[in-house]
């Protein structure tokens, strides 16, 4: 029976991360807009009926697909170990991270479709606002920890200019393939350490 149970969470696991690698190569493609979930269940097999039992809605594939993406980029358990040993070169490393990390074309998309429709959907607006619950309070905690020196506002704006810079870093290297992507982030990150006096 055990073995069983396990073999069903497997399958389970699987067909999710096909759907949502489906979904997410769909949606990088075509905007979120004009990806229904009939096209979903068609590129990836998956009855529709299924997807809907796995997921309430379009926007929970859209959710789960951000999820996804936040833990890799975020490396919370880094950085909460990190804090736990007051390891401060890795804290450094974890900020600068922010910033030095290359959005893959369709994660760059992703974030574009995000900031275009969080004005207009409720529902992605929704999804933005929990990724900024989860990543301000992170870099908040690695900034305190780092420096304590910072005032609750200096931190504040130093959480803005990172998150002003690496979505719109992202951005900008959607709109212009051509720039000098490596430059910049050293460019940017040097000024940000320096904000935080860890240079």
């Amino acid at each position: 029976m055990e073995d069983t149970a396990s073999h069903r969470t497997a399958r389970c696991d699987e067909r999710r991360r096909k759907l949502i690698a489906t979904a997410r190569r769909l949606f990088a493609n075509q905007g979120f807009h004009l990806t229904g979930v009939s096209q979903i269940a068609r590129e990836s097999g998956i009855a529709v009926g299924q997807i809907y039992r796995d997921f309430a809605s379009k926007e929970a594939v859209i959710a789960a697909i951000c999820e996804e993406s936040l833990q890799v980029w975020l490396e919370e358990e880094t950085l909460n170990q990190a804090i736990a040993e007051d390891d401060k070169g890795t804290i450094a490393a974890w900020i600068t991270h922010l910033l030095q990390e290359e959005y893959e074309f369709e994660e760059r998309r992703m974030l574009m479709e995000i900031m275009a429709e969080s004005g207009r959907s409720e529902s992605i607006a929704q999804i933005n606002a929990c990724i900024l619950g989860r990543f301000r309070p992170q870099l908040n905690r690695a900034l305190t920890s780092i420096a304590p020196h910072l005032d609750e506002s200096a931190r504040t704006l130093i959480i803005n200019l990172v998150q002003v810079l690496s979505w719109g870093i992202a951005a900008g290297e959607q709109l212009d393939p051509a720039m000098d992507r490596a430059a910049l982030r050293t460019y940017v990150t040097t000024l940000v350490r320096r904000e935080i006096g860890i240079d």
